[in-house]
């Protein structure tokens, strides 16, 4: 990776290196494929195969969804390393902090970062092993789906991800680990527009109260061009929203370079903002919540206005629901 400043603020840059494209491809394809893999494979099961092979096949994938993860093995530890090593320069992928003095190693914060896009891959510039962020201690979230899915979910559990439950993030905060969570969640996927970024934040509680009563500081996130990484299509109307609020997700159909699971190689911009203090109070009121929800969205929307320029989004909105 390489570093700089910018101009005269304090605002630290770090850029991804391609290392080899093949290692590149390699990388995200580790990372990424197995969504599409299980998804042929249950076709295939469902339409192709003879009833026999379709069993097996079947039993094979329930017991990639029961078996340990093997996460402190020396093969979770290897492919880690080489997916954060590698899979950046894909994109490439562009890290800027506002305040990198502001983040204290020695304390755990809750990193809130948007959008979710159809899938929050720019997720993989924070986490430990690629080594941007001055903080080591760090444990990503993901929808609690992903670890019922084979294969997919020992990958990303060897990345550092954990099931996003109030439970654990309270557990991962109150042992000094920073928490990155993406607030917005698969629910944002029912609000995604071509030509506009969305975040899906007002009614999204549960992270700022943890962070009030843990008084963890709150640092607003934002990734650029993490919506142009795939291209995608769902249906439109009363009854496709109506599913989407039933199953808290959007249903829709996505891919990437040639038809592929491999995403578009765009250019990724993480900003980080300057943390954002709380005191601690273990039971705040519904308003003490909302002051501080208002006061998360309106730092992340003035995140997002300072770097919207450098990120190539001059003429881009961002709206919030």
């Amino acid at each position: 990776m390489a570093t700089d400043t910018k101009g005269e603020s304090k605002f630290f840059v770090i850029r991804s290196q391609q290392t080899s494209k093949l290692k590149s491809l390699l990388a995200v394809s580790l990372w990424l494929s197995s969504i599409h893999l299980v998804a042929i494979l249950l076709l295939l099961m469902l339409f192709v195969l003879p009833s026999r092979w379709s069993l097996t096949l079947f039993v094979v994938l329930l017991g990639l969804m029961v078996i340990p993860l093997f996460e402190k093995s020396v093969v979770a530890e290897s492919v880690a390393r080489f997916i954060c090593k590698h899979g950046p320069g894909h994109f490439p992928l562009t890290m800027v902090m506002e305040d990198k003095d502001a983040l204290d190693p020695n304390r755990a914060y809750l990193f809130a970062v948007e959008p979710h896009s159809v899938l929050p891959i720019g997720i993989l510039g924070l986490c430990n092993h690629t080594g941007f962020l001055p903080i080591q201690r760090l444990k990503a979230f993901a929808s609690s789906a992903v670890f019922l899915t084979p294969l997919l979910r020992h990958v990303w559990s060897w990345l550092g991800l954990a099931p996003a439950s109030r439970k654990i993030v309270v557990d991962t905060l109150s042992r000094n680990y920073s928490c990155i969570l993406i607030p917005g969640g698969v629910r944002e996927m029912c609000y995604m527009e071509q030509d506009r970024e969305v975040v899906y934040l007002k009614q999204r509680l549960g992270f700022i109260r943890i962070a009030i009563e843990l008084g963890a500081p709150l640092v607003p996130c934002f990734i650029f061009g993490q919506t142009q990484t795939y291209k995608w299509w769902k249906p439109k109307g009363m009854v496709y929203n109506q599913l989407c609020r039933a199953l808290r997700f959007a249903p829709l159909v996505f891919w990437g370079m040639f038809g592929s699971p491999i995403p578009f190689p765009r250019p990724l911009y993480i900003a980080i903002g300057k943390p954002i203090e709380l005191k601690k109070n273990p039971q705040p009121t519904l308003e003490e919540v909302l002051e501080v929800q208002a006061l998360f969205i309106t730092a992340l929307q003035e995140l997002y206005e300072r770097h919207k320029v450098d990120a190539g989004y001059k003429g881009v909105p961002l709206h919030v629901y």
